[in-house]
């Protein structure tokens, strides 16, 4: 009897010492959820002129904050936009499912279908997203790839866009705010 006792008592403890590194192990990946601002001294000037058919950000280009809400298995994002001719402010949200299934997000400028798969080690989050434009009567297809990660207490996101006008490579830096 006390040796029953023994081995539960012991199977007990080690279920209670493996139980927060499963936790851990789940809860390894990055976490992106903030409120988030651009970093103009970290963030490199986009390229002025050139064929990109890209829709990057930086200082340029008019990004402006960004809130993300992260969980288990979904990533929000709400950005905004200034036109800096305009002053004019453009507000969006974006979802994307962590499970590697496509996300599918309504635009003025055409529906686009995302899918986000995790880095082996759980620090990259990659977004591949394709959508389709009608524009002056063509239709044209952007690809989009966006890499997520976090460099100390920054939000790093290195988009590279696809076009048949070329491709283009962004890189904005964000500190949370």
């Amino acid at each position: 009897m006390k040796r029953k006792l023994f081995q539960i008592l012991s199977f007990a403890v080690i279920v209670a010492f493996m139980m927060p590194a499963v936790a851990n192990a789940q809860a390894g990946k990055a976490n992106f959820a903030g409120n988030w601002a651009v970093n103009t001294t970290k963030t490199p000037q986009p390229e002025q002129g050139g064929g990109g058919g890209g829709m990057g950000g930086g200082r340029g280009m008019g990004m402006g904050p960004m809130t993300v809400t992260q969980d288990a298995n979904l990533l929000t994002v709400e950005t905004s936009r200034t036109n800096p001719q305009t002053n004019e402010v453009t507000k969006s949200q974006m979802k994307y499912t962590l499970d590697g299934k496509e996300s599918v997000n309504a635009s003025p400028r055409g529906d686009s279908k995302s899918v986000a798969t995790w880095s082996t080690d759980g620090k990259t989050l990659t977004v591949v997203t394709s959508r389709t434009m009608d524009m002056n009567g063509e239709s044209m297809t952007i690809k989009t790839t966006a890499a997520w990660t976090m460099d100390g207490a920054n939000l790093v996101l290195t988009t590279t866009s696809s076009s048949p006008n070329g491709d283009r490579v962004t890189k904005v830096v964000y500190d949370k705010k």
